[in-house]
């Protein structure tokens, strides 16, 4: 196993002879492609691996410069696509990882057949004639609550985040991996994705985007699957289901499986 693949808990599983990434989002770790995983292994090679500062990486590996901006992130995930020889994929990517995936394929578009974006949005903070769901007033106490008390932040987040029930396997589940973040590495990542304006790349994106979105969703409002539609440079495919919550994989996946394995076999009408 190579460097790379050794800091980011890369695994491959599955024998067959195309080739799937799944990259998940803030504040979750690979463990949230659970109920995924099983129908993808006999007909394709599944990659999976964690963003570095999820709690299941080693914390003395997060540069706070390197991962600054997305960026960073992205030279990563080309990193493991290159250590593993991948000359062509589709990419799954949860939330800030469908923005990191975009801005991969800009610069290597010919490794990505197609990208399933999941709960993705370019911007989070509300602009002129753009609604992102958020004021900045609404992020500053977002902040202000992880820094304050990080433990009692991850009790009071995740149930909002995923939706449904307080008590459901889904809020226990990512409260563990968020909680499982260095607090102050959780602040620094979410100061950067929550104040990320990733608007002016998408025109540069010309691989075909599936867009996945929960009808409803804190973090990202159905709006702005529609925007992600219509700013695309390439073609691009939006698909409102009737999940609840930021990470339907996770807590709706009889909703959301289904429609994955639908968006990961057939690909865009022209």
């Amino acid at each position: 196993m190579g460097i790379v693949e050794e800091a980011h808990n890369v695994k491959v599983l599955g024998a067959g002879d195309g080739v799937i990434v799944l990259a998940h989002g803030f504040g979750t770790d690979q463990s949230v492609w659970k109920h995924l995983v099983p129908h993808l292994v006999e007909d394709l090679r599944v990659v999976l691996y964690d963003n570095m500062g999820a709690g299941t990486t080693n914390p003395e590996y997060f540069d706070f410069n390197r991962y600054a901006t997305l960026e960073g992130y992205a030279y990563d995930l080309l990193a493991i696509l290159e250590e593993l020889q991948v000359d062509s994929c589709i990419l799954v990517g949860h939330s800030v990882s469908a923005m990191i995936g975009a801005i991969a394929s800009i610069s290597r578009p010919d490794l990505f057949s197609k990208i399933i974006m999941i709960s993705a949005s370019p911007r989070y903070l509300n602009d002129v004639n753009y609604y992102g769901g958020f004021e900045q007033e609404d992020l500053d106490q977002l902040f202000d609550a992880m820094g304050a008390n990080y433990k009692a932040w991850c009790s009071g987040f995740a149930p909002l985040a995923v939706g449904g029930d307080l008590e459901s396997v889904a809020v226990q589940e990512f409260s563990r991996t968020l909680f499982n973040m260095r607090p102050d590495i959780a602040l620094s990542v979410a100061q950067i994705i929550f104040q990320s304006d990733m608007r002016q790349f998408l025109s540069l994106v010309t691989v075909p985007c599936h867009i996945l979105q929960s009808v409803k969703d804190l973090a990202v409002p159905v709006v702005v699957s529609e925007y992600l539609h219509q700013n695309l440079g390439g073609e691009s495919i939006v698909e409102v289901m009737t999940s609840d919550g930021h990470l339907p994989q996770l807590s709706s996946p009889e909703i959301v499986i289904p429609v994955l394995l639908r968006h990961i076999r057939f690909d865009i009408k022209a």
